[in-house]
């Protein structure tokens, strides 16, 4: 087991600066599991700032009262990737995600310089999905154009709603005419782009749900990404929440996006997701499928695989500690191997996510633990009618994923 490195209680970055080689050589140790190969890699990188936070965020998000350090935070990002190759070397990168925050407000030569930090750094496969996270209110489209030049090939749109009132009440910068103009402008630059709009919104009726399903639904996007409003922890909605559907309303909202976007050709192959053929998500699939990422930036959280044992590793959350803790070197706050008793359960909590499920093979393939660990609770869960299984496949029925906690819960070790 790989301990927990200590988090520090005085965010002063510490004066040693550790060996990445050496670091990355404890990994490939003998360990309590076997991988035969490792599985594809991904890149996320966490931009902080925001204009505004919303009432109902709890990303590591911060507003840019004044500004915000761009070239200070690129030279770290590209100093927390140096210092990060030793644990990746040789593997090539097939999606990178660039999230936030709102990533769209950086420069066109800020965007520029960080994927040519990348290129430098990184091998990219050839078919490389480039995502980017934007929000219409920083759309500016010459911006954009530049984006689109400098590598990006695929947005993810913060729509939330084309609704002003609604928006309004989510606590949104923009309204539903800049919602409108925002998918135009991708429309004009990407062929590949998703909007995320979100439902059971304060005092929102099934008649205004359906209204942002359709708009939405008429733009064509490829995918779209649709979340139910949720009161989270230690945020202005959870502090003072405000009135939203009961679980009847949402349960109507809910089946109505279902017959909306399976009418227009939109598969439902994730728990939010919707895409039109072969235009699923790849970055967020890899993480479905217990894929591996390296996460960068301020708060960035990595899954990485090695011969035998699986670990993650957290950056520290606050723009300025991160950056102090990267020009002493290292700005991982937490670092810890997945005990071989919970890679099961971590497994599961992601591929049963998908509508369709996973590939027998693929559970061993990803844990380096046979499937014979887990085939009592699948069997509990396929009596519970929460499950399918053949000898090729595992899925969740129709039941299974409307009660997906559960079914998820289940696989919890003792």
């Amino acid at each position: 087991m790989i301990p927990i490195k200590p988090i520090r209680s005085d965010d002063k970055p510490a004066t040693a600066k550790p060996d990445p080689v050496e670091a990355a050589s404890a990994f490939l140790k003998p360990g309590t599991i076997s991988l035969t190969a490792l599985p594809p890699l991904s890149l996320y990188v966490h931009f902080p700032w925001c204009v505004k936070k919303c009432p109902y965020c709890d990303f590591n998000s911060h507003e840019a009262t004044g500004g915000f350090p761009e070239a200070e935070y690129l030279a770290a990002l590209r100093t927390d990737l140096e210092n990060a190759l030793p644990l990746i070397w040789g593997r090539k990168i097939y999606t990178i995600f660039i999230g936030g925050g709102t990533p769209s407000l950086m420069s066109a030569a800020g965007l520029d310089r960080l994927l040519s930090d990348i290129r430098t750094l990184l091998p990219l496969d050839g078919a490389a999905e480039i995502t980017m996270e934007a929000n219409p209110g920083t759309f500016e489209a010459e911006k954009f154009k530049s984006y689109r030049a400098s590598g990006i090939n695929r947005l993810s749109i913060g729509i939330q709603s084309f609704n002003s009132q609604h928006l309004h009440a989510l606590g949104r910068i923009h309204d539903g005419d800049e919602a409108r103009r925002a998918v135009d402008i991708a429309h004009a630059n990407f062929d590949n782009f998703n909007l995320d709009l979100m439902y059971a919104l304060p005092s929102q009726t099934l008649d205004e749900a359906h209204k942002d399903v359709q708009t939405a639904i008429g733009f064509a996007p490829p995918h779209l990404s649709l979340y139910h409003l949720t009161l989270e922890p230690n945020t202005y909605f959870a502090k003072y929440p405000p009135v939203i559907p009961d679980d009847d309303a949402s349960a109507e909202m809910q089946d109505m996006i279902q017959d909306e976007t399976s009418a227009a050709g939109y598969r439902h192959y994730e728990v939010s997701a919707y895409a039109q053929p072969k235009r699923q998500a790849r970055h967020n699939l890899n993480y479905w499928q217990f894929g591996d990422y390296l996460g960068i930036g301020a708060g960035a959280h990595s899954k990485l695989s090695f011969p035998h044992r699986v670990i993650r590793q957290a950056r520290y959350k606050q723009p300025k500690a991160y950056m102090d803790h990267m020009q002493s070197g290292n700005a991982i706050q937490e670092e810890v191997e997945i005990p071989r008793g919970e890679l099961g359960f971590e497994f599961m909590l992601n591929a049963l996510r998908l509508t369709e499920g996973f590939e027998v093979n693929q559970f061993a393939e990803r844990t380096g633990l046979p499937l014979s660990m887990i085939d009592a609770t699948l069997t509990q869960a396929e009596a519970k009618g929460l499950l399918y299984q053949d000898h090729k496949i595992i899925k969740p029925t129709e039941l299974g994923q409307r009660f997906l906690n559960d079914l998820q819960q289940m696989f919890l070790s003792d």
